[in-house]
């Protein structure tokens, strides 16, 4: 990547609905020379997809929650059942499989403590191969960036 992909990657990231035409106009190229960059940006993988960002609080999950999980026996048949289960809660938005204490991190929205509750009881407690979780409440987002400043 060239510093012009390096910019016109940022560009994308702060609003990907920015025409050729005006991505051409801000980085002094033409637009088909906008147009092949992105296909080619896009064909290395380097740009993965587009999405629009929403707001999860005027969408009703005010509660945000990460919870560390501790599988009670690593294996791969464990590893393979938790990954799995975990990919079909539409609560979680991320789950990381990370080194020290716990294996895996996930990042959760709920409307309320009600239902975080009811998450907890009926859907991630019921996985079997998961020995304990601990649970931290968001306060406030105090730095909350998607995408990677190049």
């Amino acid at each position: 990547m060239d510093e012009i992909d390096k910019n016109l990657v940022n560009l994308l990231q702060e609003n990907s609905k920015l025409t050729h035409k005006e991505l051409s106009i801000r980085l002094n190229l033409s637009t088909t020379a906008i147009y092949e960059r992105i296909k080619k940006l896009e064909r290395l993988g380097i740009i993965k997809k587009y999405s629009a960002i929403l707001d999860r609080k005027k969408l009703g999950r005010e509660l945000m929650v990460y919870s560390h999980i501790k599988l009670e026996k690593h294996s791969q048949e464990n590893i393979a059942l938790f990954e799995r289960q975990i990919s079909k809660l539409i609560e979680v938005h991320e789950c990381f499989h990370v080194s020290g204490d716990y294996d895996y991190i996930l990042k959760m929205t709920f409307p309320n403590m009600d239902v975080y509750r009811d998450f907890m009881v009926n859907k991630l407690t019921t996985i079997s191969c998961i020995g304990s979780s601990h649970s931290i409440f968001v306060i406030n987002e105090v730095k909350n960036e998607v995408g990677f400043k190049l």
